[in-house]
């Protein structure tokens, strides 16, 4: 490709589930692809780059951190960038309730920054900001659209609402191309050990390898709408191709239960759930969001956007993935005592 016309575009977050699929999607296209990453990623890059192994040799890694204006000044001087997808954030939402104080400072304040930056030095790059069902929290109707009122139940929520305001901001008060996608529950194998769907099915893995004797869970009759986060970061990029910039709510249109989910992925390794996962009130949230559930309808007509993996596709994937993860580890340790 004409290094004259090739796109770049700078990935926050890009050593996350999200960001390395978004990265993996650019570089299909075309594109010449940046990311930010905090400099003990690059200290550690086994461990903390691992879900870019594939591509590491494709890419350009800048260390800057959310927190510090000036790391993403300096990064943003040095480099022109026709599109950013700010992906990056403290994403957990039950970590959010244990150290609410760090969630809002990188999730508003790094927002806030990386905007500044661009407005003072790149007004004319594309903006992508990841907002999250969680803005909804104890929803207003069902299913919820980009007119929804937001209604957040964490600390995460409130700071993605933050985030989704800023953004808008920028774009009415600037005339920047800034846009959000309002994206609902999205999984993968790469989805952080940490989150309940990848909690089960790594549990399915340990349980079914005989390393472990249960599982213990929060509320299983928690609803969410599913999808695949290959299938989001599409979207994403969607987003910032269109003539001006606007919100999408993105989802699949279908909520499943945590115990569904459970059933399903134990039912793959030819187990019952109901033998071997524990309710656990210390799992619950202080302040519960019981049924999120999203209509697409803007992103299917605007963007043309529609997903391709089903829920039970999802969950097959992540289960096959992490019993050959666990298997695989079980070799090694086999092959060390041997």
């Amino acid at each position: 490709m004409n290094p004259a016309t090739q796109k770049k575009a700078l990935i926050t977050g890009i050593t996350g589930q999200d960001g390395s699929y978004l990265a993996e999607y650019l570089l299909g296209l075309g594109y010449e692809v940046h990311g930010l990453v905090r400099r003990v990623a690059l200290e550690q890059p086994a461990h903390r780059l691992s879900r870019l192994r594939g591509i590491r040799n494709q890419i350009q890694i800048h260390a800057a951190s959310l927190e510090s204006y000036a790391s993403i000044f300096h990064v943003l001087s040095k480099h022109q960038f026709d599109e950013c997808y700010h992906l990056a954030a403290q994403s957990f939402v039950g970590e959010s309730f244990i150290d609410g104080f760090s969630t809002m400072t990188a999730n508003i304040s790094g927002t806030h920054y990386v905007l500044a930056a661009l407005r003072e030095l790149q007004p004319s790059a594309k903006f992508y900001f990841a907002g999250s069902s969680e803005m909804f929290g104890n929803v207003r109707e069902t299913p919820q659209r980009e007119s929804t009122p937001f209604h957040p139940r964490s600390p995460y929520g409130i700071s993605k609402v933050a985030g989704f305001h800023l953004t808008t901001n920028y774009r009415e008060a600037y005339g920047m191309f800034c846009a959000s996608g309002i994206l609902f529950n999205h999984e993968s194998p790469r989805r952080g050990f940490e989150f309940v769907t990848r909690k089960i099915t790594e549990g399915v893995a340990r349980i079914k390898a005989g390393m472990a004797k249960e599982l213990k869970l929060g509320n299983l009759d928690a609803k969410r709408d599913w999808g695949h986060a290959r299938d989001y970061v599409r979207a994403m990029h969607l987003i910032l191709q269109q003539p001006s910039s606007d919100d999408y709510v993105v989802a699949t249109g279908e909520a499943h239960s945590v115990r569904e989910f459970c059933q399903l992925a134990f039912a793959e390794a030819g187990l019952d759930y109901r033998d071997w996962v524990k309710a656990d009130p210390t799992f619950y949230r202080p302040a519960e969001v019981d049924l999120l559930l999203g209509d697409a309808s803007k992103a299917r007509s605007v963007l043309g956007w529609r997903p391709t993996t089903d829920f039970q596709s999802l969950v097959k994937e992540m289960v096959h993935s992490d019993l050959e993860l666990i298997g695989s580890e079980g070799s090694k340790r086999e092959s060390v005592t041997a």
